[in-house]
């Protein structure tokens, strides 16, 4: 079988293109964690080092960054006992105290504490709300109901967390059980879909419009 060398060159260059694609696709990612790593190693490396340069005598390249790893463990063992509970709990206190930092610290507690695993009252289900107009969608997170009350007749309202830009930023969008579908995805899978731009998403969904079945209240 006589194969033409314009239809060889054709396949070498579709295989080759193709071939580089995957390969980038698979790449781009490792690279990418890489050099975050790298530039947290040096951040943390660089604001402890120094002082444990002085302390020590001499420079120990990344000394810094495992005391930072040995100091966050140590905070989460004693964060996990009663007595640690205590000792954090007489220190988020002193912060409180201080105005500026008051305000600031609350605000990103709350908005860590909202995605972390543990937190069972934050986000209560992951669903599919009819947003930003009619026809279109958007996931989110049910975090709360509300009772609009309008003379003499009162709306159940539910509030939607959509994110916006991956996972910290997004609306907060007031809307009834008709425009949301409630999933059978799991809050921690629902952060998962988030954070891939959808590509997590399952095939299929499983939903409701009703979420009456489900424990949020």
């Amino acid at each position: 079988m006589h194969i033409h060398q314009d239809d060889f060159v054709n396949f070498f260059k579709v295989t080759f293109k193709r071939k580089f694609l995957a390969g980038l696709l698979i790449t781009i990612p490792g690279v990418i964690t890489v050099f975050v790593i790298i530039g947290l190693f040096k951040f943390i490396d660089g604001i402890l080092g120094p002082l444990l340069d002085s302390l020590l005598g001499s420079h120990i390249a990344g000394l810094g960054f495992i005391s930072a790893i040995v100091f966050i463990f140590l905070i989460g063992i004693i964060s996990t006992n009663v007595f640690g509970k205590k000792i954090l709990a007489f220190v988020e206190k002193a912060f409180q105290r201080i105005p500026v930092f008051k305000s600031l610290y609350n605000a990103i507690k709350q908005l860590i504490d909202a995605f972390s695993p543990d937190n069972k009252t934050s986000f209560k289900k992951f669903v599919i709300a009819e947003y930003p107009r009619k026809g279109a969608y958007a996931f989110g997170f049910l975090t709360k109901e509300c009772q609009v009350i309008k003379g003499d007749t009162s709306e159940c309202l539910k509030t939607i967390y959509i994110p916006t830009n991956n996972l910290y930023l997004g609306e907060i969008v007031l809307l009834t059980d008709k425009s949301i579908t409630y999933t059978d995805i799991t809050i921690e899978d629902g952060i998962k879909i988030i954070l891939s731009g959808g590509i997590a998403a399952p095939g299929q969904i499983k939903g409701s419009s009703s979420g009456s079945e489900n424990n949020y209240v």
